[in-house]
């Protein structure tokens, strides 16, 4: 009855759609905050015009039954439905003229603001962008939308990875592009916190920065583990001595633009081992070492489909501590197997986002 949930591609289309409704919601929540104001001061108007008024009709000798009563009218009034009889005092008179125009105005620019902002929700295109971001979990945080950023984005969508952009300074092509994809981009400079909580790194995955500001990443980077101290960060640094340093230091996967392909960047943000590309008759291979996770789509598939389906060679599995090196065809792989395969960055991108499944 629910096959069709099963289909990669229309599973995905429906977890678009709700991931919209959602984020659907919690802006117009959001904006139903902002909508509190008016609110605030409509009621306060209600009950300060419905005391005074009180004061008034007992001066006019025609005392009301109580304060609940005079508010009553008040509220009344402002609609344009009087209760009783017009006044014949001219202060009380006022009343008449005056409360429908405060209350009214009060709420008409309230929900006039409401309205521009929940039917245009481009006009709050980064508000709309944090909503998104904040359906999201076990996904990656991306810093930085340049040429490299962009490609590891890609990388990461094929790899059916939820991904959340930050970036300063976009470009307007890149952004349309990216929004194809179903990516939310966060237009804030990620050095500041509030733009990492608005990517909701605390309930991401990993992290990967991809600017050209070696700093600028580490400092990011530090940012992000201390708002979540189980994040996987994966880094662009271009100095290798600075790059061995931050590994040894923090732990972060530091990784050079220059030497590594986009889907390699991608790959270490799916918590994948992957050794510098050598380039062999003008094409690069890495050796990459994963551990098979629980929810792998690789579970239970032959040697053979591995290598023929992805188009690299198996060259060890690790099961039980025991290493197999050259596995048979025929052996399948199990959940908790480490395995480590030969191939090139695209490949090793592939079989890294299948390992990881869908969570």
């Amino acid at each position: 009855m629910r096959n069709w949930l099963c289909r990669p591609a229309r599973r995905k289309r429906y977890s678009s759609r709700m991931r919209r409704l959602r984020a659907s919601w919690r802006d117009t929540l959001l904006l139903l905050r902002q909508f509190a104001w008016p609110l605030f001061f409509f009621l306060l108007a209600m009950v300060g015009g419905g005391l005074l008024y009180e004061q008034l009709a007992r001066l006019a000798y025609t005392p009301l039954d109580s304060r609940a009563e005079a508010i009553y009218l008040v509220l009344t009034l402002t609609f344009l439905q009087p209760v009783g009889e017009f006044p014949e005092q001219w202060y009380l008179q006022i009343f008449y003229f005056l409360m429908p125009v405060i209350g009214i105005s009060i709420l008409a620019q309230g929900l006039a603001d409401f309205g521009v902002s929940f039917f245009n929700r481009r006009a709050r295109s980064k508000e709309w962008e944090m909503a998104v971001a904040s359906t999201f979990s076990k996904h990656v945080v991306l810093v930085g939308l340049g040429h490299l950023g962009f490609r590891v984005m890609k990388a990461l969508h094929e790899m059916e990875q939820d991904v959340v952009v930050i970036e300063l300074k976009p470009d307007a092509e890149l952004v349309n592009q990216t929004h194809a994809r179903d990516v939310p981009v966060i237009h804030d400079d990620a050095k500041r916190e509030s733009a990492l909580v608005a990517a909701n790194v605390a309930q991401a995955r990993a992290i990967v920065l991809c600017t050209q500001n070696d700093s600028l990443n580490l400092l990011v980077a530090l940012r992000a583990r201390k708002l979540n101290p189980k994040i996987d960060v994966v880094l662009r640094i271009f100095d290798d001595v600075l790059a061995e340093t931050v590994e040894e230091q923090f732990g972060f996967r530091a990784m050079s633009a220059t030497g590594m392909a986009a889907p390699s960047f991608a790959a270490a943000a799916t918590r994948v081992d992957i050794t510098r590309p050598v380039t062999v008759e003008g094409q690069a291979f890495s050796l990459a070492r994963l551990d098979i996770t629980e929810g792998s789509r690789l579970n239970g598939r032959a040697v053979a489909d591995i290598e023929q389906s992805y188009d690299l060679s198996v060259v060890l599995i690790r099961r039980n501590r025991i290493s197999d090196f050259h596995p048979a065809p025929d052996r399948c792989l199990q959940a908790n197997d480490v395995l480590a395969v030969l191939g090139g960055p695209e490949q090793i991108s592939r079989l890294a986002g299948d390992n990881q499944g869908r969570e």
